[in-house]
């Protein structure tokens, strides 16, 4: 049996951080720099400059919730997590199927 008491959820095994790191990096800085909470990040990817992701914004609260207004936009990070650039993909009520 192995002793993971000194491991580090945070990294992974090349020292780099780990997925849930990057996710976590990723919603903070987002959120300070827009003000919107991303309800999900539905996508992670390793790119030759660092991440991309992909999150879910209500942009506008709306009553009822099906009639919000959401928000998909692209995150790309460098290796160590922190945020480079951000866009707004698309803009949808949150009733809407996706049509992709």
């Amino acid at each position: 049996m192995t002793d993971r008491s000194d491991e580090n959820p945070e990294k992974t095994a090349a020292g780099g951080p780990s997925p849930l790191a990057l996710l976590r990096a990723a919603r903070e800085q987002l959120v300070e720099l827009t003000g919107l909470y991303p309800e999900s990040l539905p996508r992670l990817e390793r790119t030759d400059e660092g991440w991309l992701l992909e999150a879910e914004v209500v942009e506008l609260a709306r009553v009822p919730e099906t009639m919000s207004l959401m928000a998909l936009y692209e995150v790309t990070l460098d290796p160590d997590g922190l945020l480079t650039g951000y866009r707004r993909l698309r803009r949808y009520e949150r009733g809407r199927s996706d049509r992709r």
